[in-house]
């Protein structure tokens, strides 16, 4: 029992090490680099744009604001989740009857580490970034109107956008993985409406 054990874990480690000698083989650095302007351009327009939305609002719009930010990174995470865990087999069949999006649905999921690092990791990680310096200015204003401790308002602050997020995503990813091939394909759907042949 104890030998079968050990051949069944060596030949874990067989493939395991195959596996890695392709994914080496297979690095692309175009699409590092990539994803790298792309980060870095959206950063930077999502940062301007929540910059010049918080600049003078009130309490209320800016709480709206971060909240949207948060349902976005939610939402992103959602559907990178569902790219990874989706079956490709379901959007082949559907391609071949020319349901619409099912071919995009089918290039998501051949693609589905790129799709899914760019879904959480560049648009979730942004959004949780931008949505924490959103938290500064809720943070900075509540000080203004209040008399709490300015360390209280910002701890509780920090800690309720934290909070929201990481019970967003946790739920968001049993909902992802339960319902990939729907949120795939619905999500595929939507692009297909912006996407040229």
């Amino acid at each position: 029992m104890k030998l079968k054990r050990e051949n069944v874990f060596k030949n874990l480690l067989v493939q395991t090490r195959k596996k890695e000698k392709k994914n080496k083989e297979t690095v692309n650095v175009k699409w590092i680099f990539t994803i790298a302007i792309m980060s870095f351009l959206i950063s930077l327009f999502m940062s301007l744009f929540s910059e010049i939305m918080l600049n003078n609002v009130n309490l209320l719009i800016s709480i709206v604001i971060t909240l949207v930010f948060i349902l976005l990174g939610i939402i992103f995470d959602i559907v990178g989740v569902s790219v990874t865990s989706s079956d490709e087999k379901v959007f082949h069949s559907m391609n071949s009857r020319k349901v619409k999006g099912a071919n995009i649905a089918v290039k998501f999921k051949k693609n589905a580490d790129k799709v899914s690092s760019f879904c959480c990791d560049v648009i979730g990680d942004i959004c949780g970034v931008i949505s924490g310096s959103s938290g500064v200015v809720i943070a900075t204003t509540l000080i203004s109107i209040t008399n709490i401790n300015p360390l209280v308002i910002t701890l509780l602050t920090t800690a309720i956008i934290a909070s929201i997020t990481i019970t967003g995503k946790a739920i968001g990813k049993s909902f992802a993985i339960n319902k990939s091939n729907i949120i795939l394909y619905e999500f595929a759907k939507i692009i297909s409406y912006f996407y040229r042949k």
